[in-house]
């Protein structure tokens, strides 16, 4: 029976489940679904299959950029994808309710424990009220889901009833995590249309400001030095 090595851990190969399986799952996008609706009932940008997604590629570049093993990239795209489950319970406490959520079904695919409580402990910490980096998944995961400013998230289609966050989303025509692994730096790039945000580049540090700062916390713990760059220019 093949066998691979992840740090001190020997994991039985029969054993792994792919993010493709995670993907593929209809019982998981049916969470994922119904959980993006309830998001839109109670005015909340999306979150689903689009954003869900893009975390997951992110979180699986950033590690991969980082020289870890593929296996645990892998992982930190499952973390990635599965991440905003708990929003099906509710937005409150809604990173600790998904890795509740996430352990039971991985538990149901067979996904060993020593992977099990990598992603969970990832899934759980997402948040930036309530989380913390532990892991390089869980760091690699906070970054990609802070950088998802997009105009793509605004679901509200009058502009005249927008609140902060669907200006800030509606402004965005760009966002880009960008790793340089020999200079440990983790650049977030985002180009906003600072005309359409009425109090300019200040919406956005309103509410982007705390996720920021975890950002950089989570670059923190992967070693490297965070940097914000709005429209070409280093915040900070």
């Amino acid at each position: 029976m093949a066998t691979y090595m992840d740090g001190l851990n020997r994991v039985d190969s029969m054993a792994l489940v792919t993010l493709d399986q995670i993907r593929s799952s209809d019982e998981i996008r049916c969470y994922l679904e119904a959980a993006d609706q309830q998001a839109i009932l109670k005015g909340y940008t999306e979150h689903g299959l689009r954003h869900v997604s893009l975390v997951s590629t992110v979180t699986h570049g950033i590690l991969l950029q980082l020289q870890v093993p593929a296996r645990r990239a892998e992982l930190g795209a499952i973390a990635g994808y599965l991440h905003d489950l708990g929003n099906l319970v509710g937005r409150e406490s809604h990173s600790a309710n998904g890795g509740v959520m996430a352990m039971s079904l991985l538990q149901r695919l067979g996904m060993p424990p020593e992977e099990i409580v990598l992603v969970v402990a990832a899934i759980a910490n997402h948040d930036e009220r309530e989380g913390e980096p532990v892991s390089d998944i869980s760091a690699a995961l906070i970054i990609a889901d802070k950088s998802d400013a997009h105009r793509s998230r605004v679901r509200n289609p009058d502009p005249a009833t927008f609140d902060i966050h669907d200006r800030v989303n509606h402004a965005a025509r760009r966002s880009f995590v960008r790793v340089d692994a020999v200079k440990s730096i983790i650049a977030y790039e985002l180009t906003i249309d600072t005309e359409s945000l009425m109090g300019g580049t200040l919406d956005y540090f309103e509410i982007f400001l705390p996720r920021m700062l975890m950002a950089r916390k989570a670059a923190r713990y992967l070693g490297c030095q965070f940097e914000l760059h709005i429209n070409n220019n280093r915040v900070f």
